[in-house]
């Protein structure tokens, strides 16, 4: 596959997963609640699985493909464009949110966005180490769930339900702790948005994710190898 079309596909992807999951939150957040977004999460997930995990692999996120890399599933020279394409498509799905929920008098970005946070920017006020752990220790483990599902020894076709349902099962962790990043494109796309103290909280939502996601490159291939 052309690495330009694998790049459209990861922008389409990460655009569809902002959309769908911090849309949830910001537009319907009220009327569907915690289980609503969860489950909104991961629709994102198993839909954009089916529809363009044989193009990319349906990575939509610049953690799993550096937890991809350290496993050696992804090329050297496509990790960079891979995540440029995440963070572009987060963007774009942001930008397209923040024109819709602006349709409704009183609205301000400022209020949050869906955005990461910690301490007064965490939903239930946890802690920056409580932050900074749920976001590694849940990335890690996303990551061996994407492995682990879309293993050579695993059932045939079941990854996108497997990767879709842990991630909505994190959120269903997280949301109260830091509203759920495990996604540096996610959570950079609402705080640009948001603005202020929320950008000064994004580097735990970049350095936490990706170090979980790194350490399951590692762990897993060893996991799983026969000896």
């Amino acid at each position: 596959m052309q690495l330009s079309k694998k790049l459209a596909a990861e922008f389409l992807g990460t655009a569809w997963l902002v959309l769908g999951g911090c849309g949830t939150a910001v537009l319907a957040g009220k009327g569907v609640g915690l289980l609503g977004i969860s489950l909104a999460f991961g629709l994102t997930v198993v839909t954009m699985a089916y529809a363009i995990g044989h193009i990319s692999g349906c990575h939509l996120n610049p953690a799993v493909s550096v937890g991809l890399f350290v496993a050696k599933k992804l090329p050297a020279n496509e990790l960079v464009a891979y995540i440029g394409a995440q963070i572009a498509g987060a963007l774009a799905g942001a930008g397209i949110l923040f024109v819709v929920a602006s349709g409704v008098d009183g609205f301000s970005a400022a209020d949050g966005f869906a955005s990461n946070g910690f301490g007064p920017h965490s939903p239930a006020q946890f802690s920056m180490l409580a932050g900074l752990v749920i976001e590694a220790v849940l990335t890690f483990f996303f990551l061996v769930i994407i492995l682990g599902s879309t293993h050579e020894r695993a059932p045939a076709g079941f990854a996108p339900l497997a990767i879709g349902l842990g991630l909505a099962l994190i959120h269903l962790i997280s949301i109260p702790v830091t509203n759920t990043s495990v996604n540096p494109a996610r959570s950079i796309s609402q705080a640009v948005f948001a603005g202020g103290p929320y950008l000064g909280q994004l580097w735990l939502f970049i350095a936490a994710p990706i170090a979980g996601a790194a350490a399951a490159g590692l762990v897993y291939p060893w996991l799983s190898r026969k000896e």
